[in-house]
């Protein structure tokens, strides 16, 4: 079964774009979809408040775990088909049940041995993660930027695209990868942008 995981980034909160993407997701049949949401407005507000009253990255990261927690429940609420699942075997459930889960990272607040507590480590990284043990064939990355034609894991987070460590992420997963931006609009089939080349 072909499956494809789209990262949604959090920058998009607020949209009418995300809207837009979040209807057309929804109504999609074809191969299975998993969302993934980032952190929006939320993983924010931990940076600010890190800022103003400091505290180490570990308690920072799982902040933000649960601002991407924060976000997935919100948009659950855009459609009757969409639900949440905190967990790989929630997603799977979700799934036979004919409806589109939005993955948010409880299962990881505890730690995980392969995941570092660390703002270098974003939403973009454990989509990947995700899509990996997932089996995914294809990994989405919703973008408010278009990406260069082909770019690499590497140049995307040399462009401040994605975070430092999703190269490490990308070079695990055997699936395809691609970038969505603004110019990848006009429908889901057009979400499959950009190539990105796994290397």
């Amino acid at each position: 079964m072909s499956l494809t995981v789209v990262k949604i980034g959090g920058s998009l909160c607020g949209s009418a774009r995300l809207e837009r993407l979040l209807a057309q997701l929804a109504c999609e049949t074809g191969a299975p979809l998993v969302l993934v949401a980032g952190g929006g407005p939320f993983a924010d507000a931990v940076r600010q408040v890190q800022a103003a009253m400091p505290f180490d990255d570990g308690l920072a990261h799982r902040l933000a775990l649960d601002a991407m927690t924060h976000l997935a429940e919100i948009l659950a609420t855009r459609h009757p088909r969409l639900t949440t699942a905190g967990d790989r075997e929630a997603v799977k459930a979700a799934l036979r049940q004919g409806r589109l889960p939005i993955w948010h990272p409880a299962e990881l607040r505890a730690g995980h041995p392969d995941i570092a507590e660390s703002w270098a480590v974003t939403s973009d990284s454990l989509a990947a993660w995700l899509a990996t043990e997932l089996g995914a064939d294809r990994l989405i990355l919703v973008k408010s930027v278009d990406a260069p034609t082909a770019s690499t894991p590497a140049a995307l987070a040399a462009a401040d695209i994605v975070d430092a460590h999703f190269p490490r992420y990308a070079a695990r997963f055997a699936g395809s990868i691609l970038v969505a931006g603004p110019s990848a609009d006009a429908g889901f089939p057009a979400l499959l942008s950009v190539p990105c080349e796994a290397s």
